[in-house]
């Protein structure tokens, strides 16, 4: 207890450094550090009068949620009735109350209902690290506006002098510092007459009004059931003073950001460089091509355009015959088109890494982004430090409550761009990371809004009204255009697909391989094929809650159980024997093959099954591993939040492939692996002896060798990284030496600075290194 409670106070120190150095941290610097610019002297005013008709409004702007906004006409718009919605600005944040500031926006209601929430401006959106990316999803601040005819300022309210109907409103802002408090001068007028409506002063503490600024379409509503508020129209949004800090920088778009590979095609098309560019939903008069040009000889050369995908807003280019033994600067262009006629160039470069030859490879492995510590600065900002060649996503590079306001399934369009806005914070985190080094990235489960998978080989769940967060039942709830949609943000970049028939209901399929370094990757879809629970009359969550933990029930197995499907396990079985170009070979797919979980969501509940582990279905799983054995590749997963490295057994333990379930990125849902708390026997624990570790059966019948395994705290601070660090979060490396064929593994804590190089970084039981022949039980690591 006493250990827990000494480094719980460590973090909470330590956390205040961290918060330092990602406060000044932009997203949107093209190799440099973001840096503040002078405080304009003339007002910073919004651009949609320029704006064409579309669903981005802008990369100066965050909308919340995107898909609930749109420019029209030369306003941004509210579609939505519901409460909340906001639009922040990126570029400009109120960082110094001693000096004045002024803000004004013209706000119009489109409709009027009963139950009107009001709009206006939001100042001091703020949370615990200061930090403006995380900002613009708080839902609080001071308010200032206009609702049921009255002016208001917090809770201080007068009466407008006349109807306003749906008439354009001016709302201003003065703001003068007061001896540590703010004056707050509030006036609303007509803004076609200019006519006074009303005035209003309110005295608030200085700190009241840091950090973002937005404009807000219903504020809180009143609880009416079945009534939503009014719908609202801005312009004309004007933001001055010194009290502002401005960083045109910190500007998101239109070009988001990129990720591209870079393979040996062992084909007459030799290396092949595939990008993918992200740019919001645009318009249909908006420019929809990007260029892709590089710099050869300290001149930039054009390769090419693409068109952006009107579903997924990614424009995705394959380069043959790249100079692989060249590191080159590329750039990408869009040009965006205004109403006036006018154009905007937007431009984001980077580095195409040279294939690294003649040493290790080094490769960074994440999976599972739960936004409650976005924007994860302790992880991206060490895994920049580390300098990785390669970059995974194993999957759940999206969770469905990321940025708050749910998640919608149908119609196709506002489901896209609900994805859509949970993913570009993706982007927004890690763009810096993958700006510079090939990046995988795999969907899974939660990045086609689904609690779990069991793809069923692409078949559409039965009965999606009896399972509504697909948690529970076999097949995909979305649409085939839907899932396609997400498959293309998540791997248009990726090598070429092995077999890239689709399933026979349309759903894209993506497995193949990378070789690059002199390491041969195999990419797979380990959900796509995968049974469903009812299948074998088995219920997620609670079959298996009256068994003894050591009973192995034959009864959960489905007929003809599928895990990989056949024509992922006839490529593994083809890849296993193709040598070509590679030394050394790592397998990557979403999870584990086997049940390396007996606790969840808490220490105090044992749960025996865990279809969601790809240890189910057991006979599945061991055809799959043995089709594995065969390559010698070491398997680098993800999706558990809880970290592990163990080894497969099929017909002896330890006779198969080490695997590698890396720390999850923020660690939502959390699992335990406690099985000397419940009886669960175990043989030849390592040399090492931590606790919970050695030779098991799991509760599906597996054989499995568990080395070392990263257990979590229950996560109580209210600090999101310092609850991000007590619940096992973190990022995974791994240093593939071919020459010596060996996989140095480490997996890193959350909280941490891999620069000084303390022990204590790493999770019990790590680094490890593993050679190339364990992976075919001729094992050396006991």
């Amino acid at each position: 207890m006493t250990a827990n409670l000494s480094r719980r106070d460590a973090l909470k120190l330590a956390v205040a450094g961290v918060v330092a150095t990602s406060v000044g941290c932009s997203s949107n610097a093209e190799n440099s550090p973001a840096k503040s610019v002078a405080k304009p002297s003339q007002p910073m005013l919004d651009k949609w009068a320029n704006t064409l008709d579309r669903t981005w409004i802008g990369g100066e702007y965050w909308a919340n949620p995107m898909e609930d906004w749109h420019v029209k006409n030369g306003g941004v718009e509210c579609k939505s009735s519901d409460g909340n919605r906001s639009v922040h600005s990126l570029t400009h944040r109120l960082t110094d109350a001693s000096q004045a500031f002024e803000v004004s926006v013209v706000v119009q209601q489109l409709t009027i209902n009963h139950n009107d929430g009001g709009a206006g401006l939001r100042l001091g959106i703020n949370n615990e690290i200061d930090e403006y990316r995380s900002s613009c999803f708080v839902q609080r601040g001071l308010d200032i506006g206009i609702i049921d005819g009255q002016l208001f300022v917090a809770g201080k309210t007068i009466s407008l002098n006349q109807k306003i109907n749906k008439q354009p409103i001016k709302l201003q802002v003065q703001a003068t510092p007061q001896y540590g408090a703010v004056l707050l001068d509030v006036s609303a007028s007509l803004a076609t007459t200019s006519k006074q409506l009303g005035q209003l002063s309110h005295l608030v503490p200085a700190n009241e009004v840091l950090g973002n600024i937005a404009v807000v379409s219903n504020f809180k509503l009143r609880s009416k059931a079945g009534q939503r508020g009014g719908q609202y129209r801005f312009t004309d949004w004007t933001l001055s003073g010194d009290a502002f800090d401005v960083n045109p920088e910190r500007k998101f778009g239109p070009i988001l950001w990129t990720m591209y590979t870079l393979s040996d095609s062992r084909t007459s098309d030799g290396f092949v460089m595939k990008m993918s560019v992200f740019t919001g939903p645009m318009g249909h008069q908006d420019n929809h091509d990007v260029e892709l040009q590089v710099k050869r000889d300290n001149q930039w050369q054009t390769l090419g355009q693409a068109k952006l995908d009107p579903d997924a807003w990614v424009a995705a280019f394959r380069i043959p015959h790249w100079p692989e033994n060249l590191a080159q600067p590329f750039r990408v262009r869009y040009v965006e088109k205004h109403r006036d006629g006018s154009t905007t160039q937007d431009s984001y470069s980077g580095l195409i890494k040279a294939n690294p030859t003649g040493r290790p490879l080094r490769m960074a492995a994440m999976t599972c982004q739960n936004d409650y510590s976005f924007p994860y600065a302790p992880v991206a900002e060490n895994v920049k430090k580390l300098e990785p060649d390669l970059v995974l996503f194993s999957g759940d590079q999206i969770y469905e409550s990321h940025g708050g306001f749910g998640i919608i399934r149908e119609p196709f369009e506002p489901a896209i761009h609900n994805y859509l806005r949970k993913f570009y914070q993706f982007g927004w985190a890690f763009r810096e990371v993958m700006r510079d080094a090939p990046t995988l990235s795999l969907p899974d489960d939660h990045d086609v809004m689904q609690g779990n998978l069991w793809g069923k080989g692409g078949m559409a769940k039965e009965h999606p009204e009896l399972d509504p967060t697909a948690s529970y039942m076999g097949g995909y709830i979305g649409s085939v255009r839907f899932v396609n949609a997400v498959h293309k943000t998540c791997i248009s970049h990726h090598p070429d697909a092995y077999d890239p028939m689709p399933n026979s209901t349309g759903i894209s399929c993506y497995y193949g391989d990378m070789v690059y370094g002199n390491v041969g990757f195999a990419i797979l879809a380990d959900r796509q094929w995968k049974s469903g629970p009812e299948q074998a009359g088995v219920v997620v969550g609670k079959t298996g809650i009256d068994e003894d933990p050591n009973l192995i029930n034959p009864k959960i197995n489905p007929p003809n159980p599928q895990l990989l499907g056949q024509r992922q396990e006839q490529f593994l079985a083809e890849w296993a024997q193709d040598w070509r170009g590679h030394e050394l070979k790592a397998v990557i797919s979403q999870t584990v093959f086997a049940g390396i979980s007996t606790h969840q969501p808490s220490p105090q509940r044992y749960l025996k099954y865990d279809f969601d582990s790809n240890g189910w279905p057991g006979p599945a799983r061991d055809k799959a591993v043995a089709v594995m054995r065969e390559t010698k590749a070491l398997h680098i997963c993800g999706d558990t939040h809880l970290t592990s490295l163990a080894q497969y057994g099929v017909k002896a333990q330890r006779d198969s492939n080490w695997s590698f379930c890396t720390p999850a990125i923020s660690a939502g849902w959390p699992r335990w692996w406690l099985p000397d708390q419940v009886g669960i026997p175990h043989q030849n624990r390592p040399r090492h002896g931590l606790a919970q570790t050695g030779e098991f059966i799991d509760a599906f019948g597996n054989k499995m060798y568990v080395y070392a395994v990263g257990l979590p705290d229950v996560g109580q601070s209210k600090n999101r990284y310092v609850k991000a660090h007590e619940k096992g979060s973190g990022f995974g490396f791994i240093i593939f030496d071919t020459q010596q064929k060996t996989y140095d593994i480490y997996a890193y804590r959350y909280l941490i600075d891999v620069a000084d190089g303390n022990s204590s970084n790493l999770f019990d039981g790590w680094p490890v290194t593993i050679h190339q022949d364990e992976n075919i039980g001729l094992n050396r690591l006991s």
